[in-house]
């Protein structure tokens, strides 16, 4: 190895230490935070243990673990049919869809919430004062974060070719999406899902002045009496965010590389 290859090695690895020095020191003091034993010396698992034994915690990443699941839901049934529907019958919408699709980027969380209390009269009169309410909020929240993803994805295929083939075979739309083309975009809809939980999970703001007990609200909460309780929830989210990150980098690796997953 010559030696510009050689300082070229030193380099990457030496910027890859610093990036993991970086990101996962703040880990590592959480960790050891968590686990300290405040009272005495040595380790304890208390305050991990404490995210299933307090109900309040324990209910608040119920609600939002359900939340996340809805909003994906929600969101999926209704950006990836409009996507299609408007590269194959009306192109010219494109732009229009693309501005209302990242438009939440632009607004406030204070202004959404203050934008959509009149709305959310109706919606807990027609359906109850349920935290999973929020999946209507959430879903337009996470809108220009799988735009962007299922965008990148329609545009790496032939979509009207593939349509157009399956049309002329006899298959329904809803053949068409569910069976031709959603399997050629799938690590499109993996990306929006699993940025779209992660997105869920870490949302404090509208769940807080809307009164719902989330994690992030209760993690704010515990963490006044409790502090390890409090770091152990937090931890807990990153670490569940960075295995689904990990997750769908190793499946869409995976498919660029032609692998059956």
């Amino acid at each position: 190895m010559n030696r510009t290859g050689l300082s070229t090695k030193v380099f990457r690895m030496s910027m890859a230490a610093l990036f993991a020095l970086f990101f996962l020191f703040p880990l590592y003091a959480m960790a050891d935070f968590s686990t300290r034993n405040l009272l005495g010396h040595g380790r304890t698992l208390a305050a991990w243990r404490n995210l299933l034994a307090d109900d309040a915690l324990f209910h608040a990443i119920v609600i939002s673990l359900a939340l996340a699941v809805l909003t994906v839901l929600t969101m999926l049934a209704i950006l990836v049919p409009t996507m299609i529907w408007v590269r194959l019958r009306a192109p010219w919408a494109r732009g229009l869809v693309e501005f209302l699709c990242l438009l939440p980027l632009t607004i406030p969380a204070l202004v959404i919430v203050v934008g959509l209390r009149n709305v959310y009269l109706w919606v807990t009169y027609l359906l109850g004062e349920s935290a999973l309410t929020l999946t209507f909020v959430y879903a337009v929240i996470v809108l220009p974060f799988a735009y962007r993803a299922l965008d990148g994805a329609l545009s790496s295929i032939d979509l009207q070719t593939l349509s157009e083939a399956a049309r002329s075979l006899g298959a329904g739309w809803t053949t068409v999406i569910l069976r031709v083309v959603m399997p050629n975009i799938w690590s499109g809809i993996l990306s929006a899902a699993f940025i779209s939980i992660a997105v869920v999970l870490g949302e404090y703001t509208i769940a807080s002045l809307s009164g719902f007990e989330t994690i992030q609200v209760q993690i704010v909460s515990v963490g006044k009496t409790d502090g390890p309780t409090s770091v152990a929830a937090s931890l807990a989210v990153l670490l569940f965010g960075f295995v689904l990150l990990m997750v769908l980098s190793l499946v869409t690796g995976r498919r660029r590389r032609g692998v059956p997953s």
